[in-house]
């Protein structure tokens, strides 16, 4: 199991379905992977239906506690800023992610919500990785709706 390859999958999958290619993956203390998800923001007509919160609702679930204590989560994109809310609340160990986003990002750009004295807990973050390929991804995409 390779987290930021099926992570990338999602994103593709997502991309096939006209949503933006995000992908998530929540990977569990036991290296298990929880959940798994696409962004679905046009699928369910819901603003807030992005792949990092998609995938820690359904971590969330499967581990009955909406403290997911031990998990990391693989993002293709640096979240957004109510996904980095999400994932503080959601107390994630780990945030790794793909492309950054200098537009919409809220983890090394914009707000930078960890860095927030409201943040309630800040995961340890490490990005770029796979980053060509997780930008390539959006890049594509979005050269094909223009």
């Amino acid at each position: 199991m390779v987290p930021m390859e099926e992570a990338l999958a999602e994103a593709r999958n997502a991309a096939a379905r006209g949503e933006v290619p995000v992908g998530a993956v929540v990977v569990g203390p036991d290296n298990t992977i929880l959940a798994r998800a696409g962004n679905q923001v046009e699928a369910c007509n819901d603003p807030t239906a992005h792949a990092e919160i998609l995938s820690l609702r359904s971590a969330a679930a499967r581990l009955g506690s909406p403290r997911l204590i031990g998990c990391d989560l693989y993002v293709t994109l640096e979240p957004c800023p109510m996904c980095a809310q999400a994932i503080s609340l959601a107390r994630i160990r780990r945030l790794i992610f793909g492309a950054y986003d200098p537009k919409s990002g809220g983890v090394e750009h914009g707000p930078r919500i960890f860095d927030a004295v409201s943040a309630h807990h800040k995961p340890e973050i490490i990005g770029g990785l796979r980053e060509t390929e997780a930008a390539t991804l959006l890049r594509d995409f979005f050269a094909a709706k223009r």
